[in-house]
């Protein structure tokens, strides 16, 4: 867990704060209270490797001008025994610095001797947290949002377990409800005009007009003939909702399975009616004094929840009004539960009876309005919903093929599915690109995804760690292998391509807490992107056969350093490391 970035910018605010209390024992600066200034890595290297604005955030303090502050700074300073070689003020008086060796070898010391752990962070440790994603309706095949959800959720999941956590996968399966009433209906319609004729029997106005239910119908009476031919409607639904989730949820398992997501736990809708649980939440609510009845329906009182956490988060009173809150039933007049009932109960569970320090959900974009109501309804149920539960939104995928907007399988002149998908791409193309920026509409090439250049980031990517494998055997074959740190002399790492690389090593462990801290994990791709760059212009520049034994030994080590970032990033992600191409 050895964390190199971070390692030098907590050195370097550390040698600013020695130096001013030795500038202040000597009188050349007036002791006050001052406080330590944040270290950043500046965006261009010609202003070091690292800085700081200690001297400009303690200027009022010290009623000094920050470059008097910063060079008094720097005559106190002792960089002896450091990461940095040198540090200079620059501009209104930041204080830059320069590393030296002993950091670089550091970071390749870091790779040899974490491994298959280099990157990993306790950052959250000691959190219980549970990523929910993908969550289907198990009434039909999955699509493009479930397969970009699916990555995301899985790879943020990795990240996550990376940073410390102990973290479940849960997919919540809506087997309860109106969506399954309307596919008990469909399934029926479908397969009574098998038996009597399409003229004969309706279809449902909003009932589900896929192929997929025509084939479950068709497989039912294959199977059993007209065994429900005259049995009671409620029946014969009820066993062809059963049979249709029979066949669909096998089926999704399997699919997202290809897609290498395993589940640590199926959480079934049905589970919570069938137990009271709904029923015990919405009286819970009830209780509390947030519900309300109106024309036989119980209300939450959602606008006044959601009112109050606006105006506690700083909102004008006129900007909430302007907002048009509503209310949400909880039971119908008929007695049945809502959706949303059923979702705040589940959530309920999640805190309540699960433990679960914080829940993490991937929505798409569509479900915005979603957000602020159930985060609400824990907060009404004491469970500090607002800070626990965190929402991803993820926008839209478009999916294209030479430019043009695709929505049909090729094969089967269908929309396309999950399963469609992975037959016309490779499964780690398709989580490599699905891993992209959730806020952010997603344009997804499926010419460019199958590529094999540089155009293709995944096969550059990919490409890195095989060329270096490659690069290895051949070394093998010639007798030669990768040194131990030890018996290598890293200050001839000193060409700037060399050292870019290196610092692209250290770059990863800051990715994966970032990646995890804003449940964002499309970092990482950026990552491997930007260390496979650096990694092909080093061995552009950079001879290893044929160089002094010293330098090869160097070199050599510098690129197997590269391969183990690389396999451990594309893990994170699910994607292989090859080691041939």
């Amino acid at each position: 867990m050895i964390n190199m970035i971070q390692n030098a910018k907590d050195q370097a605010a550390a040698l600013a704060m020695a130096a001013y209390e030795a500038a202040a024992a000597d009188g050349t600066l007036p002791r006050t209270e001052v406080k330590t200034a944040p270290v950043e890595i500046p965006k261009d290297t010609a202003n070091g490797d690292f800085t700081t604005t200690f001297a400009l955030a303690a200027a009022k303090a010290l009623g000094k001008p920050p470059r008097v502050i910063a060079q008094a700074l720097l005559d106190h300073m002792d960089l002896a025994g450091t990461y940095f070689s040198s540090a200079e003020i620059a501009g209104p008086g930041f204080l830059n610095f320069r590393l030296g060796r002993d950091w670089y070898a550091g970071v390749c010391a870091a790779v040899e001797s974490e491994g298959a752990d280099y990157g990993t962070n306790d950052s959250m440790k000691g959190q219980k947290i549970m990523v929910e994603f993908v969550s289907a309706n198990p009434t039909g095949p999955m699509h493009m949002g479930n397969a970009r959800g699916g990555v995301l959720g899985d790879t943020l999941a990795a990240v996550l377990a990376a940073s410390g956590a102990e973290v479940t996968r849960e997919f919540y399966v809506n087997d309860a409800g109106h969506q399954i009433d309307k596919f008990a209906h469909s399934i029926e319609a479908r397969y009574l005009q098998i038996l009597r004729g399409e003229g004969a029997v309706p279809f449902p106005e909003d009932g589900y007009q896929g192929d997929d239910i025509k084939e479950l119908a068709r497989a039912y009476y294959d199977q059993n003939g007209d065994k429900l031919a005259d049995v009671p409607e409620a029946e014969r639904q009820e066993t062809l909702a059963q049979y249709g989730l029979s066949v669909n949820l096998p089926k999704m398992k399997s699919d997202l399975r290809r897609y290498k997501i395993e589940y640590d736990n199926w959480f079934y809708e049905s589970t919570l009616h069938e137990s009271g649980y709904v029923a015990e939440t919405v009286e819970l609510l009830a209780d509390r004094g947030f519900t309300y009845e109106k024309e036989g329906a119980l209300w939450l009182k959602t606008a006044d929840i959601i009112r109050e956490n606006l105006l506690k988060a700083g909102k004008r009173e006129k900007d909430v009004e302007k907002l048009d809150l509503k209310d949400d039933v909880l039971r119908r007049a008929n007695g049945f539960y809502t959706y949303f009932a059923a979702d705040i109960a589940y959530h309920r569970n999640k805190f309540a009876v699960r433990g679960f320090d914080r829940v993490i959900n991937i929505w798409g974009a569509d479900h915005h309005g979603h957000v602020a109501r159930l985060k609400g309804a824990l907060d009404a149920l004491g469970l500090n919903g607002t800070e626990r539960l965190d929402i991803v939104l993820m926008q839209l995928v478009k999916l294209l093929r030479d430019g043009d907007v695709v929505r049909m399988s090729k094969r089967t002149g269908k929309a396309i599915s999950l399963s469609d998908l992975l037959d016309e791409i490779p499964v780690d193309a398709a989580r490599w690109f699905f891993n992209a920026k959730p806020d952010t509409q997603m344009e997804f090439d499926l010419g460019l995804a199958v590529r094999e250049d540089s155009e293709n980031p995944i096969y550059y990517v990919e490409y890195a760690h095989a060329r270096i494998c490659s690069l290895l055997r051949a070394q093998a074959a010639e007798g030669v292998t990768v040194p131990a740190q030890r018996d290598v002399d890293m200050s001839l790492l000193s060409g700037e391509t060399e050292k870019a690389l290196i610092k692209q090593l250290a770059q990863f462990c800051e990715e994966i807490k970032l990646s995890a801290r804003s449940c964002d994990p499309s970092h990482i791709n950026r990552c491997l992107q930007e260390l496979a760059g650096c990694f092909h212009r080093f061995y552009t520049a950079c001879r290893i056969k044929g160089e002094a034994p010293e330098v090869q030994a160097a070199r050599l080590k510098l690129a197997d350093n590269a391969r183990i970032v690389l396999r451990n990033g594309l893990k994170l992600i699910g994607v292989e490391a090859p080691e041939k191409m």
